[in-house]
């Protein structure tokens, strides 16, 4: 006992290790109680308390993973080291810089081709009338990612190495194929956009097949730039977001649209005269936003920066800076998302595919036939968008869109196939070779892409992006739940771990943004006007409900619900063993 700690001493996170379960005993989910509990609970209420935190592992970085000849990502070659500032508690512009890098690559999710095709189906069915609700959407993403860039910062370990750690080998390889899909999902729309930029610059010379293919050449090439240095990379990733910005931005100061409408549609939450239709896409707009993959993908991002976890002081520091670069970076895609959306909304809400056939006839264009002869009115896609402003604006605004689609959908290539590695190397805890690792992950999504590519047209290609969407609403609680789990947790988090208006507020946005999408996609599932198709829905329903509902069952445990502690009082029952955690367990 001599040998043992005073009561209440707190140790920091680097101070244990806890070596990473091999794959045979990954769903045994040992118990090893939290760190800084030093002295066995002496209420029945911190009693609970423990048996919950208990049934979770403390987690550290694996240490074997900086010995490997490897490195583990390719992202990670090198970490930015953070400049020290004498005046402590001031606010560094230094600091700054060096934390800035991770948001911007996160907030690329919000720029690709499947937020871009939203916005334009927004302009069609309400205007400008709906952006307070991409206004809405993009503040409720920034406290997701906060939540995530916390848990990579806390930690040392990324949301699917946490998972790893943390969840049985059934619901862990699940949840690995939920996020594989969403990923699959996300990245087929920004193929399918590069694929379209090359097309509209090539004025059809280049086929959608022939992009996908030149899309997966260059982005092999981009993602070897990480050889020259981090901070090139994300210098490089910087400027696709600049073109994205100066693009879409001289689109905006060319049709010169309404500030009173536009601030109008942004800051006032109503929709006159709005139905069915323009709920729906209110509905989309969140779905398009919220990218489940985006929260791995930002918890992996942040791990790139030095920071000494065994120091509480510099781990708030970076959670503080991360968010602030967060804030910037989310509220630089917002205003490209609106130069999208105003500049459409101006020029041709309201218009008829007649009135544009006739503008495309007269200007010479060779993609009139795109717009038939009738009072419709006009519907748009990122392709269909590019036509449209070549016919009313000239050549070179449609050459100049082209751009802005394909440097949002080159850099959302390229933190998709990021996502899809952390993911891929985090849930299985794959050893794999640099070269062999990209080349999977590229492949899993390019593959469908390129078939659809080449037996259908481009107006199938980009009909596509509704249905992405609803894939990547189903996979949204994959992503939720557990970054909302484990920042909860004190066993992970430690002295991070979130408050209590964190768990109930984030508990009640994780509610509603699945909800929200739950009603997307029963809206597309409606839609399709099939029996077999209902049938095989509501199979795939069920089983889809029993997983997310085992998730949040964890999920509630976790934030304090003990009543739905049914483990526990099954151990408790009389004749059932139990091992309590100790003090020298402690």
């Amino acid at each position: 006992p001599s040998l043992l700690p005073p009561p209440g001493t707190v140790f920091p996170p680097e101070s244990f290790h806890i070596p990473p379960l091999p794959p045979a005993a990954a769903g045994t989910m040992p118990t090893s109680h939290e760190p800084s509990i030093q002295e066995e609970p002496s209420s029945q209420e911190n009693r609970e308390a423990a048996m919950v935190q208990t049934q979770y592992n403390a987690v550290s970085p694996p240490a074997a993973n900086e010995q490997d000849d490897e490195p583990f990502t390719t992202y990670f070659e090198e970490k930015v080291p953070i400049p020290e500032d004498t005046k402590a508690g001031v606010f560094s512009f230094r600091k700054l810089w060096a934390f800035t890098g991770p948001g911007f690559l996160m907030s690329i999710a919000y720029l690709d081709p499947g937020n871009i095709e939203s916005d334009l189906q927004t302009l069609c069915v309400g205007g400008c009338v709906l952006l307070w609700v991409l206004l809405g959407a993009t503040i409720i993403g920034l406290l997701l990612q906060r939540l995530a860039a916390r848990l990579g910062v806390v930690t040392g370990m990324h949301l699917a190495e946490v998972c790893y750690r943390q969840y049985p080998t059934v619901p862990r390889i699940l949840l690995w194929l939920m996020v594989e899909l969403a990923i699959i999902g996300s990245d087929m729309q920004e193929v399918i956009g590069c694929a379209i930029a090359f097309n509209l610059l090539s004025v059809g010379r280049i086929p959608l097949w022939g992009g996908v293919l030149i899309t997966i050449i260059d982005t092999f090439v981009f993602l070897f730039l990480d050889k020259y240095g981090l901070r090139k990379l994300e210098a490089f990733f910087g400027f696709l977001i600049t073109i994205m910005g100066l693009t879409f931005g001289y689109e905006y100061v060319m049709v010169k649209p309404d500030q009173g409408e536009l601030l109008k549609g942004m800051f006032l939450p109503y929709c006159k005269d709005c139905g069915p239709v323009q709920m729906e896409q209110a509905v989309g707009i969140v779905g398009a936003v919220i990218m489940p993959h985006n929260i791995y993908l930002h918890s992996a991002l942040v791990k790139s920066r030095q920071v000494n976890r065994a120091n509480k002081k510099e781990v708030k520091e970076a959670n503080k800076y991360f968010f602030i670069e967060s804030c910037i970076a989310l509220f630089v895609s917002f205003l490209i998302n609106v130069f999208v959306v105003t500049v459409f909304a101006e020029a041709f809400y309201g218009q008829t595919n007649q009135q544009v056939h006739d503008m495309c006839v007269n200007h010479s264009s060779p993609h009139s036939g795109l717009f038939p002869s009738n009072n419709q009115t006009l519907q748009v896609d990122i392709y269909k968008g590019g036509v449209v402003l070549g016919c009313f604006f000239g050549p070179a605004a449609l050459y100049i869109w082209a751009v802005g689609i394909l440097a949002a959908g080159q850099s959302s290539t390229m933190t998709g196939t990021y996502s899809g590695q952390f993911v891929m190397e985090g849930f299985l805890n794959l050893r794999w070779s640099r070269f062999a690792r990209v080349l999977l992950t590229r492949s899993i999504a390019i593959t469908p892409t390129l078939l659809v590519a080449i037996f259908q047209d481009v107006q199938h290609l980009t009909g596509m992006n509704d249905f992405l969407n609803v894939l990547q609403s189903l996979q949204l609680p994959f992503a939720l739940i557990p970054i909302l789990t484990f920042t909860s947790l004190t066993s992970v988090m430690s002295d991070f771990t979130n408050g209590l208006a964190w768990k109930i507020g984030g508990g009640l946005l994780i509610l509603v943004v699945c909800a929200i999408n739950m009603y997307f996609v029963v809206v597309y599932v409606t839609g399709l006007g099939s029996v077999l198709l209902y049938v095989l829905a509501a199979l795939l329903s069920v089983a889809y409900l029993v997983f997310v509902g085992y998730l949040a069952w964890q999920c509630l445990i976790v934030l304090g619900v003990k009543c739905l502690d049914v483990g526990s009082r099954v151990r408790n029952m009389p004749g059932v063993l139990i091992e309590e955690p100790s003090e020298s367990d402690a």
